[in-house]
């Protein structure tokens, strides 16, 4: 999917989401199957998790196929003197790809993609091409990390919505329905922004988005990376070292090339 104006207002709607966790998962899998130096991240969308890796010392590559994303993206990091220099650098850069036939031009240590950005890729085909692509771009043994929405966390949105936020000038209504034969979810987002005016004469923007996710067996996933060539592909729960069970939310997989 590719974002437009939803690229703007996207770091406020995710100020909540769980960054460090996802950093902390990919440094504690480096440090059990070996640290890298370069590091790509497929969906990077605003760029928060690649700056913040980056801030750690790997050399990192953003990858996202929205123009939005990535202006937004760079914009952020260039106002922040650290950051600044590691773009100057090339140590930190962003580039526009489909992470579907994504390349590098010298293949990587590592390959992350946080967020359920592979959740986007609604047909198996997809995945597969997915797969195929970071396995050319990663060097033998190394690693791919990656969360995806377990298939009940989809099956969970249906049942709890509709969700509404409104909170300093931004405002939405999010509802949602299932396909349980597919195990994919088509999201609809209203969105209203702030943009004039005070008190009882405020002026709002509104914008509507529309956004598909599908879920996958962790067992059809582990499949799938073992036919894209890598050797090993193992399979967690919600940020922890443990096998997924019931309940489960995200699955993490991480993969040896």
């Amino acid at each position: 999917m590719s974002y437009g104006k939803f690229a703007y207002v996207y770091d406020e709607l995710m100020q909540d989401m769980p960054y460090a966790k996802w950093k902390r998962f990919a440094l504690e899998a480096w440090e059990k199957h070996g640290k890298p130096a370069d590091v790509v991240e497929l969906g990077c969308g605003t760029g928060t998790l690649t700056a913040m890796l980056a801030e750690e010392g790997y050399r990192m590559t953003g990858i996202d196929l929205s123009e939005d994303m990535l202006a937004v993206a760079r914009s952020k990091a260039d106002e922040q003197p650290p950051l600044q220099g590691l773009l100057r650098s090339g140590s930190l850069q962003f580039v526009r790809q489909d992470m579907t036939e994504w390349q590098a031009p010298e293949p990587v240590d590592s390959v992350v993609s946080f967020c359920d950005c592979l959740n986007y890729l609604t047909e198996p085909e997809e995945i597969e091409k997915t797969f195929r692509a970071t396995a050319a771009g990663l060097k033998p043994g190394g690693t791919f990390l990656f969360d995806v929405h377990h298939p009940d966390t989809l099956r969970r949105y249906e049942e709890e919505q509709p969700f509404v936020f409104d909170e300093k000038g931004l405002s939405y209504i999010w509802t949602c329905g299932l396909d349980e034969e597919r195990t994919e979810i088509e999201h609809h987002l209203r969105i209203f922004v702030r943009r004039s005016g005070g008190g009882s004469s405020d002026v709002y923007d509104r914008f509507d988005e529309v956004h598909v996710e599908r879920a996958y067996e962790a067992e059809w996933l582990k499949q799938a990376l073992l036919r894209a060539g890598f050797s090993r592909a193992d399979f967690y729960a919600d940020f922890e070292w443990t096998a997924p069970g019931e309940g489960a939310e995200r699955l993490f997989a991480v993969a040896i090339k």
